[in-house]
């Protein structure tokens, strides 16, 4: 019996899945910054709305069909089993992308305070962690989320009490120089928006993690989760974005070290190195909480498409504690190939990490049409409005659009080329799964084609060489006895069966008035046919005078060639030569 496993409340639900979007205010405003400029928070507004319209989309799909797997259980439920697992595979690589980015995003960030730190050892260090974490069960992880949750939420509190301080003494017209800033670059407004609007949108991947483990919360927990990851980025991405436009000017936020590090460049300059420090800490727990997110999230989906038998039946194993370790220590597996092959450059991962987020953002939306027009019966506590799904899902694919359209940078791929690199392997994986019978009968049909003729060939030779085999042990062998004992005809037996290929032989014994068989030979020739099993003995008993010319007259009625039939060796007394009987052979 497996241990039953403890649900999860509202704190630790929402610190799971949380740690992931709230973690995006560590980079999503800066990076609305680079593309939207002063306009970067109302972006980030807009991206609120949006969320705010996907609360019900997911309310309504996950309260219906309340199991894990996220866009793939929605699409399962209302389409096939290849469409629900192509979005399968895009949560997958979200996933993998999200541990991986938010891993190494994390040391960095603990670089900033330990320089001499290497960076992909200890990224693999950081992800074995919480992969023997997550194989220790969702609860021990709930414990770790919760702490790393309110650490950050705190952080975030603090410096946002010195910006404010800092404000206050300083006033805001940072603010307003920036807003009457001409636009350089992406030209128009609504062009500046609409790239900014599509960056921003990465502010929310995350909020799709809590779907995937739906199965691990307690009744009623899953709709206040996605209640309170909305609140959480809702308040703190466009504050944080306003904050820095008030605290510095847009050429400034739009380099290198402000973009890579813009809440750490805030700190310090609000509140010295001192508070700079904690939010390098808090960027190192809050990324490190989005790996663990990453972990939790692909359990679910991988445990139900096992049960689904998309996956093998052999991630299916669970420990003491109730976790899937072998789908954990596969994903870990993943992440870590995936970290050396870029060799911690994961801004080859970006195009994988956003495609694949908003594109399983945009199929959640198709899985919420799909349920109301199949199965428009099925009880749901909240239902979203047919125009408000329609118009999430445009937002989110503009978002896409944008993100397929963005110019790469630093001479990277683009995002389309990188994602692909992924997407096409995983996928291929995927349908091999879902038509492995097909497959294996095709190979199977293969195989036919090129060993049966080899096969049939072989059949005949082995039939031929069969058919030769037996023609040899056809060949009947005599020997003529005087009536030995049963020790003699024993050695007649050793000899035969050592140095010929036969299945019978024939015991012949010559009578007449003079020389009478002993009555027991019939039965000692018995006893030998059963030792001999193998050979058929027969004894044959004739009347006459044992002579060259009997044993000529016996060959020809046989058919058994002179030199096949044997003899003991004569004594003194015996009337004729050897070489009289034209080849008999003497062997005893």
């Amino acid at each position: 019996m497996e241990k039953k496993v403890k649900k999860l409340g509202q704190l630790a639900a929402t610190a799971i899945s949380g740690n992931d979007i709230s973690s995006s205010v560590l980079y999503v405003s800066a990076l609305a910054i680079a593309f939207a400029g002063q306009y970067a928070w109302i972006t980030l507004l807009i991206v609120s709305l949006v969320l705010f319209l996907y609360r019900k989309i997911y309310g309504e799909v996950v309260g219906a069909l309340p199991l894990n797997g996220g866009a793939y259980n929605a699409l399962l439920n209302t389409t096939s089993k290849s469409t629900a697992s192509f979005a399968a595979t895009l949560t997958l690589l979200s996933y993998m992308a999200t541990a991986v980015i938010s891993g190494n995003e994390a040391i960095h960030y603990l670089h900033h305070i330990i320089p001499a730190m290497p960076i992909i050892p200890i990224t693999i260090v950081l992800l074995g962690i919480f992969a023997v974490l997550a194989i220790g069960g969702i609860s021990e992880s709930a414990k770790v989320a919760i702490g790393i949750f309110i650490f950050h939420l705190s952080s975030l509190v603090l410096l946002s009490g010195f910006i404010i301080y800092y404000l206050t003494q300083t006033g805001t017209s940072t603010f307003f120089e920036n807003w009457n800033l001409p636009l350089s670059g992406n030209g128009s407004i609504t062009n500046a928006i609409f790239l900014g609007f599509a960056a921003s949108m990465l502010g929310v991947s995350g909020f799709e993690s809590s779907a995937n483990f739906v199965e691990e919360q307690k009744k009623g927990v899953f709709p206040k989760t996605l209640k309170n990851m909305w609140i959480v980025v809702s308040i703190i991405n466009p504050l944080m974005a306003i904050f820095a436009l008030a605290l510095f000017t847009i050429p400034v936020l739009q380099s290198g070290p402000y973009q890579n590090t813009l809440l750490i460049e805030m700190g310090k300059h609000v509140g010295g190195e001192a508070i700079a420090y904690i939010i390098a800490i808090d960027a190192f727990l809050v990324l490190s909480g989005a790996v663990l997110t990453s972990f939790v999230g692909v359990t679910g989906l991988l445990e139900r498409m096992t049960l689904d038998r998309i996956m093998p039946p052999f991630f299916l194993k669970k420990n003491k504690r109730g976790s899937s370790y072998r789908i954990i220590l596969m994903f870990f597996i993943l992440c870590v190939s995936v970290l050396l092959i870029t060799k911690g450059n994961v801004k080859l991962l970006a195009g994988v990490y956003t495609i694949s987020f908003l594109s399983v953002m945009a199929l959640f939306g198709i899985g919420n049409i799909l349920l109301k027009v199949k199965r428009n019966q099925l009880p749901r506590p909240e239902k979203a409005s047919w125009l408000s799904v329609l118009i999430a899902i445009a937002a989110v694919l503009v978002a896409l659009v944008g993100n397929i359209i963005m110019p790469s940078k630093d001479g990277l791929p683009s995002n389309v080329t990188v994602f692909l690199y992924y997407f096409i392997p995983s996928m291929l994986f995927i349908i091999v799964m879902l038509n492995r019978t097909l497959f294996l009968k095709l190979v199977l049909k293969t195989i036919d084609a090129i060993f049966d003729p080899i096969r049939k060939r072989m059949i005949r030779l082995d039939k031929n060489i069969q058919k030769t085999i037996d023609v040899i042990n056809s060949q009947e062998f005599v020997f003529f006895t005087r009536c030995n004992s049963i020790e003699e005809l024993n050695k007649v037996m050793l000899y035969i069966s050592n140095n010929e290929h036969t299945k019978k032989i024939k015991i012949v014994t010559i009578t007449n008035k003079d020389n009478k068989p002993p009555e027991n030979l019939a039965e000692e020739i018995d006893f030998l046919d059963r030792e001999y099993p193998k050979i058929d003995i027969e004894l044959v008993i004739k009347k006459g005078t044992f002579s060259p010319d009997l044993v000529n007259s016996l060959s020809k009625k046989w058919n058994i060639p002179i030199n096949f039939m044997f003899m003991g060796s004569p004594s003194n007394q015996f009337p004729y030569k050897i070489e009289e009987f034209g080849g008999v052979r003497l062997i005893i």
